[in-house]
């Protein structure tokens, strides 16, 4: 270990990224690789919108120019659609209800910085998005975690107000969730949702709701009278700008104001602010794909749930998630790395996580490419166990 970095990075795990795609070679060089493993959008964007931004890039944009730093017109924007998708008055949210990030994993950040450092801990319930674990270790916040019911993955509630009166020196001052959950695709429940609003104000709450355009929930109508809750969102699943790294978090002006001190300066290049504009000015082209993405993922789900070596969850968002039945002569682990390995092998990529599989939704081709090599393997896997 170097002698001048902190002695507690020795033990972090750094986030993996998925897919090594690059890298990622199928058996042969003839087969269709398919990168369902990290919940993008199957689909690029139009090519007349790619012509757009070029020309954009050519003859607007001045490289030897910072980008905005302030980020006003995009957040005016975002708060248009906000207002828009969640059937609200033009002028319920403005840009002072907005701030804008170098993907969600920025704004975590910059409000782990705000409510926790050097104060408080957070609260997780896992399994769920691993950043907001990683980033505040890295930040030297402790984490509290507590889990979720193995059958409908609903976050242990009895765990989790024990946590928060229990937790001390220094207590939760933050709460993470996921609306809808991943890797676990489910929604918020009634009670979960109960519990939240219990919370007293000087917990602060974080909803995730990056999947929010395949899920058609959102909570940012009860923001005006919660000033503790902050929503995040992103441009990376439904706008097919993950390559543009363009996120942000909807909440109380006052919370905003301090999120806006803490985060860097010029955080989002021009080319990103730019797609991000042309995307939600095209936004209705953009999301007519949601509806083909829904009717994919029941499709999945119904095939699936008809092999008898998996169990299969409903989704609210553009993934599914399974894992193999208990099989006690074989272990479990060994089995699903065996699984995930030979669909790597054939073409598909998707990731193993918590105990399970999660599979992207793709497109019509890709997920009857899916089905067909799950099929197969799951067949070599049987085959395999019967012979040792």
């Amino acid at each position: 270990m170097l002698p001048f970095i902190r002695s507690d990075l020795a033990q972090f795990t750094a986030y993996k990224p998925h897919p090594s795609s690059g890298t990622a070679q199928p058996v042969s060089s003839q087969t269709q690789l398919d990168r369902l493993d990290t919940n993008e959008s199957p689909y690029d964007l139009p090519p007349e919108l790619k012509e757009k931004l070029a020309w954009t890039y050519q003859q607007v944009i001045e490289t030897n120019r910072y980008p905005d730093g302030g980020h006003e017109e995009l957040k005016n924007a975002i708060a248009e659609y906000i207002n828009e998708s969640a059937s609200l008055g033009t002028s319920v949210f403005t840009t002072a209800n907005i701030s804008v990030g170098n993907g969600s994993d920025e704004l975590i950040r910059s409000i782990l910085i705000a409510s926790c450092l050097g104060e408080g801990s957070i609260l997780v319930a896992n399994p769920t998005f691993s950043m907001y674990a990683i980033l505040a270790q890295v930040l030297s916040i402790p984490v509290v975690q507590v889990t979720r019911n193995e059958a409908n993955f609903e976050i242990d509630l009895t765990a989790a107000q024990t946590a928060i009166e229990q937790t001390q020196n220094p207590p939760i001052r933050a709460v993470f969730v996921v609306h809808p959950n991943s890797p676990t695709a489910n929604a918020l429940t009634t009670a979960e949702l109960a519990w939240l609003r219990s919370l007293p104000e000087h917990i602060l709450v974080v909803i995730d709701e990056a999947y929010f355009e395949f899920s058609q929930t959102t909570l940012v109508n009860e923001l005006s009278h919660r000033p503790n809750w902050v929503i995040l969102r992103t441009f990376s699943k439904a706008f097919r700008l993950a390559a543009m790294r363009v996120g942000y978090c909807i909440a109380h002006p006052e919370l905003i104001t301090i999120i806006e001190k803490v985060r860097l300066p010029y955080n989002l290049p021009s080319f990103s602010i730019t797609s991000a504009l042309v995307a939600l000015q095209n936004r209705k082209l953009l999301l007519n794909s949601i509806s083909q993405t829904l009717s994919e993922r029941a499709k999945l789900i119904e095939t699936l749930s008809q092999q008898p070596e998996l169990q299969v969850w409903d989704s609210a968002t553009n993934f599914i998630y399974l894992r193999l039945k208990q099989n006690h002569s074989h272990p479990q682990d060994a089995a699903l790395k065996n699984l995930n390995q030979k669909l790597k092998a054939n073409g598909t990529l998707i990731r193993e996580i918590s105990g399970g599989l999660r599979i992207t939704v793709g497109t019509p081709q890709e997920n009857i490419r899916t089905l067909t090599r799950l099929q197969a393997a799951l067949t070599g896997l049987k085959s395999e166990q019967l012979t040792q």
